[in-house]
């Protein structure tokens, strides 16, 4: 995982909690704004079919805005696309890997986070 979320100006600490677990569907995903002593951080988490998590910089990397800004439908129904709902660029859930559109080349920003006392957490698990 690179460690490109953490050059944003607004990145968050390592321990930051963004939202309790039950917030985060299963199958599904949680757009949130993570507010800290840095600023106002846009992050995206996806718990996928086989329970795992992976996270992202809400951002599309072809114009940085918000990969859900006209709308809340991001995810495939077999939850392996994310689609940025300004240009329909498509990206590997897994990887954040750029797979069409304007996505081609491309790449999100993975956020490393994890699960601690029921809580998303920012950073890899201890």
């Amino acid at each position: 995982m690179t460690d490109a979320w953490q050059q944003y100006r607004s990145a968050p600490p390592f321990g930051t909690r963004v939202a309790p677990a039950v917030d985060l569907p299963e199958h599904g995903h949680l757009s949130l704004t993570v507010e800290s002593e840095r600023g106002r951080f846009p992050l995206l988490v996806v718990r996928l079919a086989d329970a795992a998590l992976v996270a992202y910089v809400n951002a599309c990397p072809h114009q940085y805005l918000p990969l859900d800004q006209r709308g809340q439908r991001l995810l495939s129904d077999d939850g392996e696309t994310l689609r940025c709902t300004n240009h329909d660029a498509a990206f590997a859930t897994r990887t954040g890997e750029g797979v069409g559109g304007l996505g081609m080349g491309c790449a999100l920003d993975p956020v490393p986070v994890h699960v601690e006392d029921d809580w998303l957490v920012i950073g890899n698990v201890s």
